[in-house]
């Protein structure tokens, strides 16, 4: 009986950490020696999807308990596997949840961005901390429907966008509330990074067999049905529309990250999308190789209105004035344009930030910092999880911010058609046809 009461209490711990105040029983270190953490305060942890990104995301909480593993396709999980041979294999991820409903403590989400909602809500609604990688969901609807259950469900989130817990995002946020650069004006972010597939439309009707190692069905999950077709997978689904989100949603989540945080962006009043050789209905399927999305958010607070523009694939920012002419703008990265200077950095939180040119960089006195510092993405997750806390990307912050690229794909489908958002109510003021891709329909026997 005291053996059952303690695997309660430490259950009703984890599972209430962000408003429970159940307790559960320690094993004092000293007893299993120095740098060990004893098993009761181990976080018992499912991963659904454990192949490629999966894998890593496997890896980076695997000092925790690995107690189940889920993945529709078998010729990608054999790393994650091998090293967890104890924990339960599974290949729907619905099954394992009502299986070992009260052996999972967590769950990590790295499935297509097409399931990443499905997985996450199966999971939140159970009671589970949830841990997902970046795009939050595949709407905009799935992403205020996440954010509204991690809320009633008191649960621990975190969006997979490992740049905010990194050191540089913090000096950029320090740097621009100091006033390093005056009011930030207008910024250019930008991911060079190409997901278009217009030329593999002529293959749509192609008729494969589906690899013995493949549940195509749940890899569909609830995006309508199509035939199997190799050039979805594995890795490619990104490129595809009723699948994945793109290059915005790739990237949006780590390089607008750290104006997102420092600027508190919040919701556009507009977008616009413009894109060439681009046909919204020819091509549906896919996404243009060159996109430029131009985001105008309001004033707020003491800073003036902010200018956002998005570039992707083969359209490129313009070189900055401040820049010296030796050095090029990054791939993916952001130029950060205030009325004293500029600032540009690179993607995953900032990396490289610097003041342009160089001599104002060395000629900026740094402020002192201000902000607390993390060991990083899945720690700060993780102990939010035992200190009943909530993470720094948690799905109140990742969700708007995974809901700027949504807004990118909808203007991309209403090409040259500026877009006036209502963020309170969720719809577009003034485009009837932009409202229906808010909420496209799931499959037969799918919900949220």
């Amino acid at each position: 009986m005291e053996k059952e009461h303690r695997k309660s209490s430490r259950r009703q711990f984890l599972r209430g950490a962000a408003g429970a105040a159940a307790a559960f029983t320690i094993v004092p270190r000293c007893v299993l020696g120095a740098g060990e953490t004893p098993p009761s305060e181990k976080i018992n942890i499912a991963c659904v999807g454990v192949g490629g990104r999966g894998g890593d995301n496997v890896d980076g909480v695997g000092r925790e308990n690995i107690v189940a593993l889920c993945d529709v396709d078998m010729r990608s999980t054999g790393k994650a596997f091998g090293n967890h041979p104890n924990a339960k294999q599974y290949r729907d991820f619905r099954k394992m949840l009502d299986e070992m409903d009260n052996k999972i403590d967590a769950v990590v989400v790295s499935t297509p961005d097409h399931t990443h909602a499905a997985a996450c809500m199966a999971a939140i609604k159970r009671g589970k901390h949830v841990y997902c990688e970046k795009p939050l969901a595949h709407s905009i609807y799935e992403i205020r429907e996440l954010m509204k259950a991690a809320r009633e469900h008191k649960v621990v989130t975190q969006l997979g966008n490992q740049g905010h817990s990194f050191e540089h995002i913090r000096l950029f946020c320090e740097w621009i509330w100091d006033g390093a650069i005056g009011n930030v004006r207008e910024v250019h972010a930008s991911c060079d990074a190409v997901h278009c597939k217009i030329g593999q439309l002529s293959r749509l009707n192609e008729k494969h067999d589906v690899p013995a190692e493949l549940d195509w069905e749940l890899w569909l999950g609830p995006a309508q049905y199509r035939a199997y077709n190799p050039m979805y997978l594995p890795g490619s689904w990104r490129g595809w529309m009723p699948f994945g989100s793109g290059t915005i949603g790739d990237w949006v989540c780590h390089v607008v990250d750290p104006v997102f945080w420092a600027l508190e962006l919040g919701s556009p009043t507009t977008v616009e999308a413009q894109a060439k050789g681009y046909d919204p209905k020819k091509h549906a399927d896919t996404f243009p190789g060159g996109t430029v999305v131009r985001f105008e958010f309001p004033a707020k607070g003491k800073r003036g209105p902010v200018t956002l523009i998005w570039f992707d694939g083969s359209e490129r920012p313009p070189q900055p004035q401040d820049l010296e002419p030796e050095r090029k703008v990054p791939g993916t990265g952001a130029i950060v344009m205030g009325d004293k200077g500029t600032i540009m950095y690179g993607s995953h939180g900032a990396s490289g930030v610097r003041i342009i040119p160089e001599t104002k960089m060395k000629e900026y006195k740094l402020p002192v910092k201000t902000l607390p510092r993390v060991k990083g993405h899945y720690e700060d997750w993780l102990e939010a999880i035992k200190n009943k806390t909530q993470a720094g990307s948690n799905f109140d912050y990742g969700g708007p911010l995974t809901e700027l690229a949504q807004l990118g794909i909808i203007a991309t489908k209403m090409l040259g058609q500026k877009l006036q958002w209502d963020s309170q109510n969720m719809r577009f003021a003034n485009s009837d046809e932009a409202n229906r891709f808010i909420n496209p329909p799931y499959r037969q026997g799918w919900t949220l």
